[in-house]
């Protein structure tokens, strides 16, 4: 019998993930000070306390969609500061990146999250008039592939386009059953038919948009599951969308390679940039 616990509790499975974060902490205060001219922090979207977003307007800016970035933390903790370096890599081929925050839980549901994206995604496309590429990790990973199965005719009916052009899940959750009996729903609140209702693997699959999913190769066989599910159900449903495991990553260190200009990661989103 698989133990659930064990396999999405992150933190027990990466012992070394206070350090980190604490990395993750340095690294963004570094990049915020080092392009300080390029950056505009605490946006409002809303008028919550965590309706905010940083934005990084990229020097030499090209053509093409920004870079909507959401972070982890099942939902619950961690915030935008400290994912500010993940602009660098993207931002360095003169994409513009803006960094997500919302309202965690309990303070928030699931569903509620899901309307925050919304509110912030349809603000961020009449900003610009461009399409985003949303990506995301872990809890970030599951709102940017529900970001990509939207639709937007009924969302943002103004918009006249659809806002986001592509995704990249990177070690999302994409069935949130397994979660209901772990401690971590203690704070989601989830029953059974909750979990379905804001699970992308239940979705309608999105066409004419494509989807990059990133997992750790060092992950649980659950995070390594999920992603492959996914995929398949996706694809066998007309979805463009593929499938990478980053071989040596963990739940954590599989994100650091947004912060370099040349990771492959960071290639394939800016090449999902190019409208």
């Amino acid at each position: 019998m698989i133990d659930l616990e064990v396999e999405y509790n992150n933190r027990a499975r990466v012992p070394e993930h206070p350090q980190i974060f604490a990395r993750w902490v340095r690294e963004a205060a570094h990049i915020r000070s080092q392009r300080q001219s390029e950056w505009a922090l605490d946006i409002a979207y809303g008028s919550g306390e965590r309706q905010r977003y940083d934005y990084l307007a990229a020097a030499g800016r090209s053509a093409g969609a920004t870079l909507l970035f959401i972070h982890g933390g099942y939902w619950q903790s961690l915030g935008k500061s400290t994912f500010s370096q993940v602009a660098h890599g993207a931002g360095s081929h003169g994409i513009d990146v803006a960094i997500a925050g919302y309202t965690l839980c309990p303070d928030n549901t699931i569903a509620g999250i899901i309307k925050e994206i919304q509110m912030l995604i349809a603000h961020l496309a009449k900003r610009s008039s461009q399409p985003l590429v949303v990506a995301g990790h872990s809890a970030g990973g599951h709102l940017a592939a529900v970001m990509a199965a939207c639709d937007w005719t009924v969302i943002a009916p103004d918009l006249g386009f659809d806002p986001v052009a592509a995704a990249v899940p990177i070690s999302g959750v994409f069935d949130l059953e397994p979660l209901i009996p772990t401690s971590i729903n203690a704070k989601l609140g989830l029953d059974a038919r909750e979990a379905e209702a804001v699970s992308p693997l239940f979705m309608p699959a999105p066409r004419g948009k494509r989807v990059v999913c990133v997992v750790g190769g060092k992950e649980s066989p659950e995070f390594l599951r999920q992603q492959r599910v996914f995929v398949d159900n996706w694809g066998q449903r007309g979805s463009a969308i593929r499938g990478v495991e980053l071989e040596g990553a963990d739940h954590f260190t599989v994100v650091d390679p947004l912060s370099d200009p040349d990771s492959d990661m960071t290639k394939a989103i800016v090449s999902l940039a190019v409208i």
